[in-house]
């Protein structure tokens, strides 16, 4: 039985399953040059080039909504309840 390549793409997505190195991980991730996006070193897809001023804006504004999604840790779980209207409401009826 022939040996299956280790790297190469389907349909147009590379995958590549040799095994990583520390340089090779470095290299990837830090491509002067080139885009903002490219091959991951280990897997399937692509990754952020993080020598491209674009990945770092993409990086900042995930922080920011992961940031915002736990409300920046700054309300209490009272004031978090209040804002949520789970409090009961009192309604007055006029006959």
């Amino acid at each position: 039985m022939a040996d299956k390549p280790q790297s190469g793409s389907i349909l147009g997505i590379p995958y590549n399953f040799e095994r990583p190195s520390l340089g090779r991980l470095l290299s990837a991730h830090w491509k002067p040059g080139e885009g903002m996006i490219v091959e991951k070193p280990f897997g399937i897809g692509y990754t952020l080039n993080l020598a491209n001023w674009r990945s770092w804006l993409v990086v900042l504004v995930a922080g920011v909504l992961l940031w915002q999604e736990n409300d920046g840790g700054l309300r209490s779980d009272a004031d978090a309840a209040d804002e949520d209207g789970d409090d009961p409401v009192e309604v007055v009826v006029d006959d």
